[in-house]
């Protein structure tokens, strides 16, 4: 097994802030990218399972989507445009309205964002809140949705909460499916009817339906339809975060769909932005649109390469379903391969759906000791879980089939290599 290439970093070790932690897990330095496959600065090439954490759903430089930048960059098209109408903005919408909103029924307004996941969560938080007039928000068990300090309030991470450094408020967490023991929904419904339950009526409930950082926990889809009706029978809005498992890993565009349930909120991030390039979008019913000009606004959410590429990846892979069906069949494979794996060794299972799927190990020094090893064979995987305990692959959702089976040979000999 030949060791993975050493590069000059001592600039990053130097000047870089010591919050900086993917580079400590794979330190080769980067030159280029094409598709599934990372080029290191020494020529060696790897293949890319994290695929900058989602957002690049597309792959890296998909030729399609760069072409239609460049065309734009070429004619001098507007870059930065705060909210002010745009001929890229219009072709985004426009798009996004004929491919992904009227096919699904979904009638919602779209909010341009700034260009973080976090900050669309901020905006959901804050709409909800405005609309109901309430200020609890309810989340879940093992919950990640961003850093800032509401996204944060509802994130379950004690170490992400520790770097709030203040007091973390109006938030209160309910069981996720499968947390614990019992019916989770159960017990929610008793706490919120319950004058002694504890739990004041909240403005929404934020869940993601695969809980990406939590552990590629994923819900049901009857607990999903569960949870929508004991939410809008007691007027409790439901945010659905599709930064990660949204924009089609889960094999859907949207994640929730084979659940059959009608979200108020929806928040998109990560590859709607088709190139990795930033955008983020909250989608809101229309009578939850009830701000007022400029109350919740951002410099950068008019990134306008962003609704290029968008547009460009919404009208390549979008316009029927043969795109979502190869994504299932790859995520068929990834859970035939996973599962082949933990049958041969204890303490292994599968975690997941789609292309947002991984290997739990009831020893969290395995799966540390399986990311590290797959790196060496050149494979960029990383983990997730409340102990780092799921080795979680994110792949380019059409990456081709060979590539993909070649990543899962390298991950299954590392799995060999490292299990007893």
């Amino acid at each position: 097994m030949r060791e993975a290439a050493v590069s000059d970093v001592d600039v990053f070790v130097r000047r870089e802030s010591q919050v900086r932690s993917y580079c400590r897990s794979f330190p080769a330095v980067f030159r280029s990218a094409r598709g599934a496959v990372l080029i290191a600065e020494d020529g060696s090439e790897y293949l890319d399972f994290l695929c900058v954490a989602g957002a690049a759903n597309y792959g890296h430089n998909d030729p399609v989507l760069k072409d239609a930048v460049l065309r734009y960059l070429a004619e001098d098209g507007v870059l930065a445009s705060l909210d002010l109408h745009t001929v890229a903005k219009r072709a985004f919408l426009e798009a996004f309205e004929r491919l992904i909103l009227k096919p699904r029924g979904l009638p919602h307004r779209v909010q341009f964002t700034g260009p973080t996941g976090t900050n669309a969560v901020e905006a959901a938080l804050k709409a909800a809140r405005k609309a109901t007039g309430r200020s609890t928000i309810l989340a879940f068990t093992n919950g990640y949705h961003g850093m800032s300090l509401g996204a944060l309030a509802a994130t379950g991470n004690a170490q992400a909460r520790r770097g709030a450094g203040v007091p973390l408020a109006h938030t209160v967490f309910a069981r996720f499916d499968g947390y614990g023991e019992g019916d989770s929904l159960a017990l929610l419904e008793r706490q919120l009817d319950d004058p002694s339950g504890g739990i004041d009526l909240p403005a929404a409930a934020i869940v993601e339906t695969v809980q990406g950082e939590g552990g590629c926990n994923a819900a049901s889809w009857r607990w999903l339809e569960r949870l929508a009706y004991l939410l809008h029978t007691r007027g409790i809005l439901l945010i659905i975060d599709d930064v990660q498992a949204g924009c089609g890993r889960t094999g859907t565009f949207f994640s929730f769909e084979r659940a059959g349930i009608a979200p108020d909120l929806i928040v998109l991030s990560k590859s709607i932005g088709g190139l990795g390039l930033p955008m983020s979008l909250l989608l809101l019913r229309p009578e939850l649109d009830l701000w007022q000009p400029g109350e919740h606004n951002g410099t950068f959410r008019g990134n306008n390469l962003a609704f290029v590429a968008a547009r460009a990846a919404i009208e390549r892979y979008w316009t029927d379903g043969a795109f979502a069906q190869g994504v299932q069949a790859r995520g068929d494979i990834i859970r035939a391969r996973i599962e082949r794996m933990a049958a041969r060794h204890r303490g292994l299972s599968y975690t997941g759906r789609g292309l947002l799927a991984g290997l739990r190990c009831s020893d969290p020094a395995r799966a540390e000791a399986i990311s590290r090893l797959a790196y060496r064979r050149r494979l960029i995987i990383e983990r997730c879980g409340p102990h780092d305990e799921v080795v979680k692959t994110m792949p380019p959702l059409n990456i081709p089939i060979e590539q993909l089976h070649e990543g899962l040979d390298r991950l299954e000999r590392t799995v060999d290599e490292t299990m007893p």
